[in-house]
């Protein structure tokens, strides 16, 4: 039997689980992995908070609520197996006033429909039975919500593949993708290598790959920074778990939440604001082609003039710090300025509409025998494991292999 030779551009937590997955289901696949940077798990999977989101927001029926909430019990089982430390520390959702409480309401019935366990809807005053520091009218409770050291998972995902047969080739940045009738060919400066099946998950760079193959530049990639800040250790004790504000229509995305790290740390945030550069981690860094592409994109200017309360309140957390607390404090009121330190920066790959609608839902293209995820944003890493169980389908229904 001929071996398939299958290719996998982008060695993040989903790249990473789709090869895994590729070497299980494939018999005899010869499976590589082409990561562009010196180690795996180098950009957004690296550059998250580590929550492992239970389904809560999401549309029921979406790819998001399905993908989630299989991707949940996937990867809590794959934590074991692995000795990757997992602690179910839970979530609350707060309403801080009366035209909060419908939209909280919502939440509840999404999470419901979408089956997330155990949750439910607690009153202002058992709020502090949960979280003694956090203040709010009404929240809704999910307390199988966990966190996770989604690097970790990266690694020993990399580490099964290697033990499977296949290879993670490091410092192997793509440069060309081009379709054929039997094959695509992946040319990187070491040269041209041709593969029966190809599977691109380049996370901030997902358009840009996707073009090599053919495919429409549409949706574009127009990448946001999120900044964090951390609690000093010896405030750790304000926060148990997870203290998230119910999301506001008017503004695209979320606001400042306090998040429990696996390693016990508190941050606060993120933010979210146009980045300079899709991985300009550095907060002086930039890149021209990646500002050129963002501000040169019609749908980027409609998508700014439709939130301008949001740009408004996105900068006074960037350009603020007092600004950036103050936001974490209307959920714990005991944080301090003097009591944050300045943390790690995030970057998220925004999918863009040529109308300036965000791409809310996982976009997975694709023609022949190569396929495209697209758009993975949050809960992309929890839902890991289930994505790469959806696009091999997806790549043995379309190849046959």
């Amino acid at each position: 039997m001929t071996r398939v030779r299958a290719a996998v551009i982008g060695g993040g937590i989903i790249g990473l689980a789709v090869a895994r997955e590729l070497l299980h289901r494939m018999n005899e696949a010869q499976v590589t992995v082409f990561e562009k940077e010196g180690h795996v798990a180098a950009h957004q999977t690296g550059h998250n908070s580590g929550v492992v989101h239970a389904g809560l927001y999401y549309q029921p029926g979406s790819l998001k609520a399905r993908l989630c909430r299989r991707g949940v019990t996937l990867l809590r089982q794959y934590a074991r197996d692995k000795d990757v430390a997992y602690e179910e520390c839970g979530k609350l959702v707060i309403a801080q006033d009366a035209s909060e409480v419908e939209r909280m309401n919502a939440i509840f019935d999404k999470a419901v429909a979408n089956g997330v366990p155990n949750v439910r809807v607690v009153a202002g005053g058992e709020i502090a039975e949960i979280e003694p520091h956090a203040r709010g009218i009404a929240a809704v409770y999910s307390p199988s919500t966990a966190i996770i050291d989604f690097v970790a998972v990266a690694e020993a995902l990399a580490a099964d593949i290697a033990a499977a047969g296949g290879r993670v080739l490091l410092g192997r940045e793509v440069l060309g993708l081009a379709s054929r009738s039997t094959e695509s060919v992946v040319t990187t400066r070491e040269g041209s290598q041709a593969f029966d099946v190809v599977v691109t998950c380049a996370g901030l760079q997902s358009d840009r790959v996707a073009m090599m193959s053919g495919e429409p530049r549409l949706p574009r990639v127009v990448p946001f920074f999120g900044d964090y800040f951390l609690l000093e250790p010896g405030r750790s004790s304000l926060v148990k778990g997870l203290i998230y504000p119910v999301p506001d229509p008017r503004y695209p995305f979320l606001g400042v939440h306090l998040t429990k790290r696996i390693d016990g740390r508190i941050m606060l945030g993120p933010n979210a604001f146009l980045s300079a550069g899709r991985e300009a981690y550095a907060r002086r860094g930039w890149s021209a082609s990646d500002m050129a592409s963002s501000i040169g994109f019609p749908g980027f200017w409609r998508f700014a003039l439709r939130n301008t309360a949001a740009a408004a309140r996105e900068a006074r957390t960037v350009l603020s710090t007092g600004a950036f607390v103050k936001e974490a404090q209307k959920y714990v009121p005991e944080v301090r300025r003097a009591d944050v330190m300045r943390g790690p920066r995030g970057i998220r790959a925004q999918a863009m509409n040529a109308d300036g609608s965000l791409e809310d839902d996982f976009v997975i293209t694709g023609n022949g025998r190569i396929v495209h995820v697209r758009n993975a944003p949050s809960p992309g890493a929890t839902s890991s494991l289930a994505i790469a169980e959806y696009v091999v389908t997806k790549v043995l229904e379309r190849t046959s292999v």
